[in-house]
């Protein structure tokens, strides 16, 4: 496994994810919504000549939506093919963190658990990784 992972922040909790997947960090300030989109797709954007669909991450975990920003700082993400671009709270750095996932022992709200893929120990904390495909499949992912 890649020992590189970018962390963010999501509804306050600091989480990895592996930079195999991430094309790019960006910061989207419009997205047109979709009609009948489940939930947690915000809308689509324009990226470098492309659509993303963008996700809300906090509603993809079940949890109550961001308050409104002009600014969305998005983790794009290639999956299948697809690009997604993540919204989070915030980008705090890239770093190597060696090592296998350790399999999480705490008691985790339905939508963190469904998208974590273990812990990862990085300057004495523990960070949740998280896989960017739940994320992008959101509550459906909680129903299955």
């Amino acid at each position: 496994m890649n020992d590189l992972y970018l962390i963010a922040h999501i509804a306050g909790q600091r989480v990895a994810l592996a930079t195999e997947a991430i094309d790019s960090v960006v910061h989207v300030t419009h997205t047109t919504s979709v009609p009948l989109a489940p939930p947690h797709l915000m809308g689509l954007a324009a990226l470098r000549s492309r659509v993303i669909t963008m996700i809300d991450t906090r509603i993809a975990l079940g949890l109550d939506p961001a308050e409104p920003r002009a600014t969305l700082t998005t983790v794009v993400v290639n999956l299948d093919g697809h690009q997604y671009g993540l919204v989070v709270d915030m980008v705090e750095d890239v770093c190597a963190i060696a090592g296998v996932p350790a399999p999480v022992r705490s008691r985790l709200g339905a939508g963190w658990a469904r998208a974590s893929l273990g812990l990862l120990d990085h300057d004495g904390a523990s960070l949740l990784l998280i896989d960017p495909a739940m994320l992008a499949a959101g509550n459906l992912a909680l129903a299955a």
